[in-house]
């Protein structure tokens, strides 16, 4: 198997877990605390991963990113399966901050392992949006697989014993295969890479489009399905199969997407529709009623859907261009808008929460969406 394809079937498996926790975290949380409270638990799990992100370098330096996507893997693993034996609320709590933090330091892992192995320059965007394509996958089979274990029931303990059964294929991959290593270097000060990214527009740019999508990772996959279960009434038997449609787009686009980019328009173009059309969607959700159809309800989400899959393969096809796998610094402030948009986008939610309601958080992170995102998008300097 070469390195590529080994990577795709970790980053299949990881995604699984991943996905499965997404959608039920919430609705798990608000069964022993207020809905407005819950985003803080996320927003912890954000802070404590901003934290790792800090050292991330340096382990990766000294251990090697595969023993450390190994040993991730089997800690999250272990923590799945105390979650299942329903351990209280105070240690339950700190188990789920622990989960949501080591789930961007296993995805940093990845990156530095494939962009170790991804050495045409001008490949890089089918090379990642194939290894999104893999993630992107196994998010689609997650609600199918959701569905079938909450049929009828709220047996969230069973949710964390799928999530963990879906890492063990992926620790048995790293433990049994030796990829080659990837190479580390000695980050510089972090102060010297600030400077580097703020007088740096397009990179800086970039790096402000991919914080946006994953604030819409947060608002969306988190929000969504609480909204539509808890305050809709929508039961988790139909919610399942509308999750998995709605995913469609990530399997359809994502790597047309990269190789239009690479040959034919470039990134600016798709990015702006990709705003346009997301943070639309996501406001819309705010105009739906008990009475609203599945039909509608699906049709919102599959065209947020695909302006994420726009968003997403052109900010990762756009970074990844201008940078190599020696440029760890970069690489790491990336991939750390995921814990820093998993900090701020909870407590967002849970101020407009407690102050309003869902249709209310609904416009005003949509609207968000689409200005903010316009603005990253004007600022980009395309590579056509």
């Amino acid at each position: 198997m070469s390195p590529r394809a080994f990577l795709f079937f970790g980053n299949f498996f990881l995604s699984i877990s991943s996905a499965l926790l997404v959608y039920i975290l919430l609705p798990f949380l608000s069964s022993y605390i207020p809905e407005s409270v819950t985003g803080l638990v996320i927003a912890g799990g954000g802070a404590l991963s901003l934290s790792l992100f800090f050292v991330l370098p340096h382990w990766g330096q000294t251990y090697g990113a595969q023993r450390l996507a190994l040993t991730f893997g089997t800690v999250e693993m272990i923590a799945l399966l105390v979650l299942s034996a329903a351990p209280g609320v105070l240690i339950g709590t700190l188990l789920i901050v622990m989960v949501l933090a080591l789930q961007p330091c296993i995805s940093y892992t990845l990156d530095l392992l494939l962009q170790s192995a991804s050495l045409e320059h001008d490949s890089i965007g089918r090379i990642r949006t194939s290894f999104l394509t893999a993630w992107d996958i196994g998010a689609l089979v997650a609600p199918l697989l959701l569905a079938a274990v909450l049929v009828n029931s709220n047996a969230y303990s069973r949710v964390f014993i799928a999530s963990s059964m879906m890492l063990v294929p992926f620790i048995i991959l790293f433990a049994r295969h030796a990829l080659p290593r990837a190479i580390v270097l000695r980050p510089a000060p972090l102060r010297d890479t600030l400077r580097c990214i703020v007088r740096d527009r397009d990179l800086s740019a970039v790096i402000l489009a991919h914080f946006l999508l994953y604030l819409f990772y947060i608002w969306a996959p988190f929000y969504v399905p609480v909204y539509l279960h808890n305050n809709l009434g929508i039961p988790w038997s139909s919610l399942g199969w509308v999750f998995s449609i709605m995913l469609l787009p990530y399997v359809l686009l994502e790597y047309p997407t990269g190789w239009i980019a690479d040959r034919l328009l470039g990134d600016k173009e798709m990015m702006l529709a990709g705003f346009l059309i997301a943070g639309t969607s996501l406001a819309s959700m705010g105009l739906l009623t008990h009475g609203s159809s599945l039909a509608l309800i699906l049709f919102i989400l599959v065209c947020s859907r695909v302006g994420t899959t726009l968003i997403e393969a052109m900010t990762e096809g756009h970074f990844f261009r201008r940078v190599t796998e020696q440029d760890v610094n970069s690489m790491s402030f990336f991939r750390s808008v995921w814990p820093l948009a998993s900090t701020i986008a909870p407590i967002v939610a849970s101020l407009v929460l407690f102050y309003g309601n869902f249709p209310l958080f609904f416009f005003i992170t949509g609207g968000f969406i689409v200005a903010a995102g316009t603005f990253a998008t004007l600022r980009i300097k395309d590579f056509r």
